[in-house]
Protein backbone atom coordinates (compact mmCIF):
# COMPACT_ATOMS: atom_id res chain seq x y z
CA UNK A 1 0.00 0.00 0.00
CA UNK A 2 1.43 3.72 -0.75
CA UNK A 3 0.67 6.56 1.36
CA UNK A 4 0.05 9.80 -0.10
CA UNK A 5 1.59 11.97 3.05
CA UNK A 6 2.20 14.97 0.76
CA UNK A 7 -0.49 15.68 -0.76
CA UNK A 8 -3.59 17.64 0.10
CA UNK A 9 -7.00 16.36 1.11
CA UNK A 10 -9.06 19.33 0.34
CA UNK A 11 -10.73 19.13 -3.03
CA UNK A 12 -12.38 21.88 -2.93
CA UNK A 13 -14.27 24.96 -1.09
CA UNK A 14 -16.63 24.41 2.62
CA UNK A 15 -19.43 25.89 2.82
CA UNK A 16 -18.65 28.25 5.10
CA UNK A 17 -16.30 29.54 2.05
CA UNK A 18 -19.03 29.49 -0.18
CA UNK A 19 -21.11 32.05 2.09
CA UNK A 20 -18.63 34.09 3.11
CA UNK A 21 -18.13 34.89 -0.31
CA UNK A 22 -21.61 34.91 -1.48
CA UNK A 23 -22.34 37.74 1.57
CA UNK A 24 -19.62 39.77 0.74
CA UNK A 25 -20.44 39.91 -3.21
CA UNK A 26 -24.15 40.68 -2.12
CA UNK A 27 -22.83 43.44 -0.38
CA UNK A 28 -20.86 44.77 -3.01
CA UNK A 29 -23.87 44.68 -5.32
CA UNK A 30 -26.38 46.30 -3.39
CA UNK A 31 -23.36 49.60 -2.62
CA UNK A 32 -23.37 49.63 -6.59
CA UNK A 33 -27.14 49.48 -6.96
CA UNK A 34 -27.60 52.13 -3.90
CA UNK A 35 -25.20 54.39 -6.16
CA UNK A 36 -26.53 54.05 -9.77
CA UNK A 37 -30.10 54.98 -8.10
CA UNK A 38 -28.07 57.93 -6.85
CA UNK A 39 -26.36 58.99 -10.22
CA UNK A 40 -29.71 58.71 -11.73
CA UNK A 41 -31.45 60.91 -9.35
CA UNK A 42 -28.90 63.75 -9.81
CA UNK A 43 -28.76 63.70 -13.53
CA UNK A 44 -33.07 63.82 -13.71
CA UNK A 45 -32.21 66.92 -11.07
CA UNK A 46 -29.08 68.33 -13.47
CA UNK A 47 -31.63 67.83 -16.09
CA UNK A 48 -34.70 70.11 -14.50
CA UNK A 49 -32.63 72.92 -13.41
CA UNK A 50 -30.68 72.91 -16.67
CA UNK A 51 -34.66 73.29 -18.32
CA UNK A 52 -35.39 76.09 -15.59
CA UNK A 53 -32.03 78.28 -16.30
CA UNK A 54 -32.55 77.90 -19.98
CA UNK A 55 -36.50 79.15 -19.29
CA UNK A 56 -34.89 81.88 -17.10
CA UNK A 57 -32.15 83.11 -19.49
CA UNK A 58 -34.67 82.97 -22.81
CA UNK A 59 -37.32 85.45 -20.85
CA UNK A 60 -34.33 87.68 -19.53
CA UNK A 61 -33.17 88.15 -22.99
CA UNK A 62 -36.66 88.95 -24.45
CA UNK A 63 -37.25 91.46 -21.63
CA UNK A 64 -33.63 92.85 -22.41
CA UNK A 65 -34.49 93.09 -25.88
CA UNK A 66 -38.18 94.91 -25.10
CA UNK A 67 -38.24 98.51 -25.19
CA UNK A 68 -37.81 100.52 -21.52
CA UNK A 69 -41.40 101.58 -21.91
CA UNK A 70 -42.51 98.59 -22.52
CA UNK A 71 -41.33 96.65 -20.31
CA UNK A 72 -43.82 94.54 -17.48
CA UNK A 73 -43.91 91.99 -14.96
CA UNK A 74 -45.63 88.41 -15.36
CA UNK A 75 -46.28 84.85 -15.39
CA UNK A 76 -46.29 82.56 -17.74
CA UNK A 77 -45.78 78.19 -17.41
CA UNK A 78 -43.67 75.82 -19.23
CA UNK A 79 -43.37 71.72 -19.72
CA UNK A 80 -40.25 69.83 -18.82
CA UNK A 81 -38.59 70.15 -22.81
CA UNK A 82 -38.45 74.03 -21.97
CA UNK A 83 -40.33 74.60 -25.47
CA UNK A 84 -44.03 73.94 -24.99
CA UNK A 85 -45.12 76.79 -23.18
CA UNK A 86 -48.54 77.26 -21.80
CA UNK A 87 -51.20 79.77 -20.14
CA UNK A 88 -52.07 77.00 -17.65
CA UNK A 89 -51.00 75.82 -14.54
CA UNK A 90 -52.04 72.44 -14.21
CA UNK A 91 -50.25 71.90 -18.31
CA UNK A 92 -46.50 72.45 -17.38
CA UNK A 93 -43.65 71.90 -14.61
CA UNK A 94 -42.54 75.16 -14.28
CA UNK A 95 -44.00 78.44 -13.24
CA UNK A 96 -41.92 81.29 -14.47
CA UNK A 97 -42.31 84.84 -12.80
CA UNK A 98 -40.60 87.84 -14.06
CA UNK A 99 -40.70 91.39 -11.64
CA UNK A 100 -40.03 94.65 -13.45
CA UNK A 101 -38.95 97.21 -10.69
CA UNK A 102 -38.79 100.26 -11.73
CA UNK A 103 -36.13 103.32 -10.38
CA UNK A 104 -34.23 100.88 -9.04
CA UNK A 105 -31.22 100.82 -7.93
CA UNK A 106 -31.41 104.15 -8.96
CA UNK A 107 -33.60 106.70 -11.61
CA UNK A 108 -34.09 105.63 -14.88
CA UNK A 109 -32.72 102.23 -13.71
CA UNK A 110 -35.02 99.29 -13.94
CA UNK A 111 -34.02 95.69 -12.04
CA UNK A 112 -35.56 93.15 -13.54
CA UNK A 113 -36.10 89.64 -11.40
CA UNK A 114 -37.01 86.03 -13.46
CA UNK A 115 -37.39 83.27 -11.11
CA UNK A 116 -38.54 79.48 -12.52
CA UNK A 117 -40.17 77.91 -9.67
CA UNK A 118 -40.77 73.56 -9.85
CA UNK A 119 -41.42 70.49 -7.52
CA UNK A 120 -38.40 68.33 -7.17
CA UNK A 121 -39.02 65.17 -4.90
CA UNK A 122 -41.92 67.40 -2.61
CA UNK A 123 -40.07 70.35 -2.33
CA UNK A 124 -39.86 73.37 -4.09
CA UNK A 125 -36.63 74.53 -6.19
CA UNK A 126 -36.17 77.88 -8.32
CA UNK A 127 -33.97 79.65 -10.20
CA UNK A 128 -33.33 83.17 -10.33
CA UNK A 129 -31.62 85.62 -12.75
CA UNK A 130 -31.42 89.43 -12.50
CA UNK A 131 -30.03 92.53 -14.25
CA UNK A 132 -30.57 96.10 -14.32
CA UNK A 133 -31.20 98.32 -18.03
CA UNK A 134 -31.03 101.50 -18.16
CA UNK A 135 -33.41 103.96 -20.28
Amino acid sequence: MMLDAGLSHDRGLTLVEIMTALAIMVIALLGLASVTVMVVKGNAFSKTLTAATILAKDRMEQLKNTGYASLASGTDYAAIDATVHSTRAADSLYTRTWTVNRNSPASDMTTIDVTVEWNWEGSGRNVTLRTIVAR
